[in-house]
């Protein structure tokens, strides 16, 4: 049976040459980078240039790059750290209702310990409106958090209009760019971010693994105590095997962004194109402003749940939403707040596309996918009463 892996936003296979530049690092080159001798050295000067990498890929200095455990903690420790450290400043902080449960679960979690938490609606698309946030801003405000490219349903936000507002409000500006590191050119002074997380298991590094750049004079509160790893921000001894495929894989992702991207465009927009051939099939997301790899869509009077089981079987691997949520009964909250009804949010898919598939994966998929829709419709008691 033919194997198609079409879930990329969750995860992506780790490269051989990550693999490769971390090997040694788990046998031969094993000190502790906090040690003084020969063996600790070493491994210091190879957390040094994976630094180094992460920080040329975005633009940032090397001194502004946190290594964390990954996405979601990079996105509580910019939340939290702020919001503790400016709380004489203020208590107020902006977000959006399509952020990763790392983010809304986050502000969540403040708003109970007393902080004032606004949750900007978004369009059709899953877009916030720039306008929206600037009239959110209050003197009391310390944090804007809005991701770069959503988990879900691809869309890009704004985020250098908004970095510009919140510049020019003097408020600190956070975005998750977890999603749009490796498939998204990204620049920390272009954004003009303060804070941004990334997740070296999105674009082909290892899981485990992640970094929070932090703006030079950016205040963060410290919740961990113990060493002066990670300028004391993340202290602990470091994941080295980790840090060096994390740099080694930031720095092919960017290396190969402008081939990647255009192969997974061309690939993304006739994968659409053949899944809105099926009857009451829609698209989810901004027609344009979505990650190249990302086709996210709602097939009404079908679960979602019964079409990536029977897509499984076909060898297809698919998602309907964020691999952190796969668990839930609830429909997408990203969907929800795009305006979509319960029902058609059940009936979502997320294809996320990666470097290694290819125009015979899509074909595969839309051969097989209209045989799975009409079996499931028929089966539907929704679908027989609308005929």
């Amino acid at each position: 049976m033919k194997k198609v892996y079409m879930d990329n936003s969750a995860t992506t296979p780790v490269r051989s040459e990550v693999l490769e530049a971390m090997t040694p690092y788990f046998t031969e080159t094993f000190g502790n980078p906090s040690s003084v001798h020969s063996f600790g050295r070493e491994v210091r000067k190879a957390v040094d240039e994976a630094r180094d990498k992460t920080a040329a890929a975005i633009g940032a200095s090397p001194q502004e790059i946190i290594f964390t455990s990954g996405g979601t903690e990079a996105d509580n420790l910019a939340i939290r750290g702020v919001a503790r450290a400016l709380q004489q400043k203020g208590n107020h902080i902006i977000t959006s209702a399509v952020e990763h449960h790392a983010v809304l679960d986050a502000c969540l979690a403040l708003k109970e310990e007393g902080f004032e938490i606004t949750v900007l609606p978004v369009d059709e698309y899953g877009m916030v409106s720039v306008r929206d946030v600037e009239k959110a801003i209050n003197d009391k405000t310390i944090l804007i958090t809005i991701m770069l490219a959503n988990n879900e349903v691809g869309t890009i936000q704004p985020i250098a209009e908004i970095g510009r507002i919140a510049r020019e409000r003097r408020v600190i500006f956070h975005t998750d760019a977890v999603q749009a590191m490796g498939n998204l050119p990204v620049n920390v002074d272009e954004l003009q971010c303060d804070l941004l997380s990334m997740s070296a298991h999105k674009f082909n590094g290892p899981k485990g693994i992640g970094a929070l750049y932090v703006r030079r004079g950016t205040k963060l509160k410290v919740f961990n105590f113990g060493g002066a790893q990670e300028r004391k921000i993340r202290p602990g001894t470091e994941n080295v095997p980790a840090i060096v495929g994390l740099g080694r894989a930031i720095e092919l992702a960017v290396g190969e962004m402008g081939e990647k991207t255009g192969k997974l465009k061309g690939l993304r927009d006739k994968l659409i194109k053949g899944l809105l051939g099926i009857d009451n099939v829609r698209l989810n997301g901004h027609p344009t402003e979505r990650l190249p790899g990302n086709a996210n869509v709602s097939v009404q009077f079908v679960e979602g749940e019964s079409l990536i089981l029977s897509l499984d079987l076909k060898g297809v691997a698919v998602s309907s939403g964020s691999a952190c949520t796969s668990g839930s009964l609830d429909p997408s909250h990203v969907l929800m707040a795009m305006g979509l009804d319960h029902q058609t949010a059940h009936g979502s898919l997320r294809f996320s596309l990666g470097f290694g598939n290819t125009e015979e994966d899509i074909d595969y998929v839309l051969e097989v996918i209209p045989e799975i829709v009409s079996r499931l419709r028929s089966m539907s008691p929704v679908y027989s009463a609308k005929k």
